[in-house]
């Protein structure tokens, strides 16, 4: 009997996560550091990292929406126009992008391997003076 649940539960659980990587193919374009590069300054820049992630170095030009305030601040988004996410590895901006595509966002895209593996220009945090 408790085999049973076990194996229920894990088969579940794999066929939601397969369900949520298709879903996420297909509602986010992934992009190269190079395709990105050619489309975000036409483009709403987000990053969803946590402030102090922000703070600490960032794509010129971003703004800080983190994923744990989406919900509440994606109405500062334009449907109109494209997003552009980054995170730290890609991971957070997935997540974003689903709660995105659920309020009717639909030009979503992300930068491949996040902010860790942007080689552009970044925005560094200013020195102290002490």
């Amino acid at each position: 009997m408790e085999l049973t649940i076990l194996i229920t539960a894990t088969v579940a659980f794999i066929l939601f996560s397969v369900y949520r990587y298709f879903k996420q193919k297909k509602i986010l374009t992934t992009l190269t550091e190079e395709e990105f590069r050619e489309g975000y300054r036409k483009a709403q820049l987000i990053d969803i990292r946590e402030p102090k992630e922000y703070d600490g170095g960032h794509i010129l030009g971003a703004r800080n929406i983190p994923l744990s305030q989406m919900r509440q601040r994606m109405k500062e988004l334009r449907k109109d126009q494209p997003i552009y996410l980054y995170c730290q590895s890609g991971a957070r901006s997935a997540r974003a992008a689903m709660l995105l595509n659920k309020k009717g966002y639909q030009d979503i895209n992300h930068l491949k391997g996040g902010f860790k593996k942007w080689d552009g220009k970044i925005k560094k945090p200013k020195k102290s003076q002490y």
